[in-house]
């Protein structure tokens, strides 16, 4: 093997943040072929994390870390969404009990993650969901969050519970989008209504609206609502709930709500 491939690992090295993957095709941007990276895991260089990816020898990397290669490396729509973004926003005080922690991962576009990350144990239970939720994503929308040494790209508050809300399918999930939403006060009007605009869901629209103006924040005095399209006819967001006419859905009784 050519003698400058310890300097040539040394220049991937400094492009590389500790934590994260490595993807083949991009250590084939810095000059590393396929037969070079075998090499590499052989001597010691490289340690196989699964197809066509690699992480430092003796690293220690967690989803996020692949999630980084996924997004900067491979170009992938995919990001921290729901829950999960709210989570890393510290705007979700919710704690599962027991099992594993959930993760929602999100994909704007019609991909599926690569071998090596889906069959990785990463120690949490990944939920990775194709959702065209928004006909343009506002950039504000989009939130980077410091994993410590490279980031992620991850919702911003206001389309996180949007996310979280497309996502409902119990009264459960409905409870649990109003309480996520009782602790988002700071939310910025103007981004909300960029997303409020092009969102494609008529159900989430109706149920963000109704659940913002229930609890009262003040930033909804500050959206202008005639410019969203609420569609026509009734939607059932509550089983054997209340129906809210300015809204034409059914939500949870004032006793339903929690915290009440």
């Amino acid at each position: 093997m050519k003698k400058n491939e310890p300097s040539r690992m040394n220049r991937v090295y400094r492009a590389w943040p500790k934590g994260t993957v490595a993807t083949l095709s991009w250590l084939n941007t810095l000059g590393v072929s396929t037969r070079l990276a075998g090499w590499h895991v052989r001597s010691g260089w490289l340690e196989d994390f699964g197809p066509r990816a690699f992480i430092q020898p003796g690293d220690k990397v967690d989803w996020q870390g692949g999630l980084y290669a996924l997004q900067t490396q491979l170009g992938m729509s995919v990001h921290a969404g729901g829950k999960t973004a709210l989570e890393l926003l510290g705007l979700s005080h919710y704690v599962p009990l027991g099992g594993h922690r959930r993760v929602m991962l999100i994909s704007d576009q019609a991909e599926q993650l690569p071998t090596w990350f889906r069959k990785r144990d990463w120690g949490v239970i990944i939920d990775h969901v194709r959702m065209s939720l928004f006909k343009k994503i506002p950039g504000e929308s989009v939130v980077k969050y410091n994993s410590g040494g490279f980031e992620i790209a991850a919702s911003s508050a206001e389309r996180a519970v949007m996310e979280q809300m497309r996502l409902i399918g119990s009264n459960d999930d409905v409870e649990y989008s109003y309480q996520l939403m009782e602790g988002l006060n700071t939310l910025r009007p103007y981004v909300v209504q960029e997303l409020l605009v092009n969102c494609s869901s008529v159900r989430v629209k109706r149920f963000f609206l109704w659940s913002a103006e229930t609890i009262g924040h003040d930033w909804f005095k500050r959206l202008d609502t005639s410019k969203i399209d609420l569609g026509k006819g009734k939607r059932q967001i509550y089983r054997g709930g209340l129906f809210n006419h300015r809204y034409q859905i059914t939500v949870p009784r004032q006793e339903e709500l929690p915290g009440v």
